[in-house]
């Protein structure tokens, strides 16, 4: 099923390749909502703000992670698992990038 509203930004593709820029624009875009302590260790995040920012994660991720993650109800737990999955692109798209 399509999102049926507009994406602030890209979604997150199942490849990773837009991962960097994605987990930019999700940090700037929890930080101005204020939920940007949701994805962070340790934090005092309500249940209500984590159930803000689980919906705003999922609507900006591939219908496949989705189904994928569908157990996962907190936002750190899928921002570390989305992190594990693909933050290797740090090392191979950043130094190319800078390269380039």
């Amino acid at each position: 099923m399509a999102n049926l509203a507009k994406l602030e930004f890209a979604a997150l593709d199942l490849s990773g390749d837009n991962y960097l820029s994605w987990v930019l624009d999700a940090k700037i875009h929890l930080r101005a909502n204020g939920l940007g302590q949701t994805i962070v260790d340790e934090n005092d995040a309500s249940p209500e703000e984590n159930a803000k920012a689980m919906i705003f994660l999922r609507r900006h991720i591939h219908e496949a992670l989705k189904s994928e993650y569908v157990v996962v109800d907190e936002p750190l737990v899928l921002w570390k698992a989305l992190g594990e999955r693909y933050d290797h692109q740090r090392t191979v798209t950043l130094p190319r990038a800078r390269y380039e």
